[in-house]
């Protein structure tokens, strides 16, 4: 077992891998990242599936058989998202036996084009909550306005929900909103209050958004105080006696989780956001470069979320309207996604175009 990344665990964070191919599954490396580098969940999202779809010959058998059945498009690429999180689902499903349902997730996310369909993104998620047949198994909802009652609905319904796209403590504090609520009526109907959740905050964005408009001295240090900033609120209503009542009752608590964090500027250092943001009950979900590179460094301590205020009021000095920025990259995260749920699907239609059996 690797000590710099078993020394995370000790601190009281998870570590999940930011990554799925057929690839990572079949040659046995995700099962070594979990035995050896303390790697205890996974998320996904389109851009990884279409990377691995395009580089790489791993589904071209799948994709020609299922084109032959006559699917295509979402049909066809949620086929072949399940089958490869199912099965890392069942790869991390003694870790999430042993820890009762704290740790051991896989992620899959709905369609981004529903970011602002309340209504259809809930049909979705339950639609492949059930088709999943896992109980370690994220739904990624976006935390959109649109996204919060599905969101809530979702958790009433008993879909586990991981909350994408976030990117403020303000933003947070409204998604565990909606997942208290919908634990909160789960309760009060009688029902089993134990439905999972995470938070994911987005954190490199905030630093690659402002990075020519900052002094030196001030780079790469927006998106680990707004990660800090909403620790604080984090722990706050964990405290809360709100939240304490539904722990009472039988829930787990809703994780933050820190996402977005590759470092960006090749002048870092290769963990910045994982050694600034090594915290007690959360999870760091790294990219398959950074959780390689954090195995090669020696063993850091916790990190501490003070400061956070004070940065973010040097910020301001610098003329950084952080709301704005906020509201920027909320829009371009949205953009974002539904721009790389379109290339997956134009990657697997050529796919399946070029895989096509010759006319006889």
């Amino acid at each position: 077992m690797n000590r710099t990344t078993a020394k995370l665990h000790e601190i009281g964070q998870s570590i999940w891998l930011d990554n799925i191919t057929r690839g990572l599954l079949a040659s046995g490396t995700l099962l070594s990242y979990i035995q050896n580098l303390s790697v205890t969940g996974l998320t996904s999202n389109p851009t990884i599936f279409d990377h691995a779809i395009k580089n790489c010959t791993d589904y071209d058998d799948a994709i020609r058989s299922k084109s032959e059945d006559g699917m295509s498009g979402e049909a066809l690429f949620f086929e072949l998202a399940l089958e490869d999180l199912t099965q890392a689902a069942d790869l991390f499903r003694p870790v999430h036996m042993q820890t009762h349902g704290v740790d051991g997730w896989v992620s899959l996310e709905v369609s981004p084009l529903l970011a602002h369909d309340t209504t259809g993104t809930l049909a979705a998620a339950r639609d492949l909550h059930n088709r999943a047949a896992r109980p370690n198994l994220f739904i990624k909802i976006p935390g959109t306005s649109e996204g919060l009652p599905a969101i809530e609905e979702a958790i009433f319904a008993g879909v586990p929900v991981n909350v994408t796209l976030l990117f403020s403590g303000e933003q947070y504090l409204a998604a565990a909103e909606a997942y208290m609520r919908g634990i909160e009526r789960r309760i009060t109907a009688g029902l089993n209050p134990d439905v999972g959740s995470v938070a994911s905050l987005f954190v490199s964005r905030w630093d690659v958004a402002v990075a020519e408009k900052v002094p030196e001295s001030l780079r790469n240090q927006l998106g680990i105080a707004i990660a800090g900033k909403a620790y604080g609120m984090y722990r706050a209503l964990l405290d809360s006696p709100r939240w304490q009542r539904i722990l009472n009752a039988g829930a787990h608590p809703q994780r933050l989780l820190w996402a977005s964090t590759g470092t960006k500027d090749p002048k870092a250092s290769d963990i910045l956001y994982v050694e600034a943001l090594a915290l007690p009950l959360t999870i760091n979900t790294m990219p398959e470069a950074t959780l390689k590179a954090l195995a090669t460094h020696a063993e850091f301590d916790a990190a501490s979320p003070d400061g956070a205020n004070r940065i973010l009021g040097e910020f301001a000095k610098a003329g950084i309207d952080a709301d704005a920025v906020e509201a920027q990259l909320l829009s371009e995260g949205v953009v974002s996604f539904a721009k790389s749920w379109k290339d997956l699907l134009d990657c697997i239609a050529s796919k399946s175009v070029q895989l096509k059996p010759a006319a006889a």
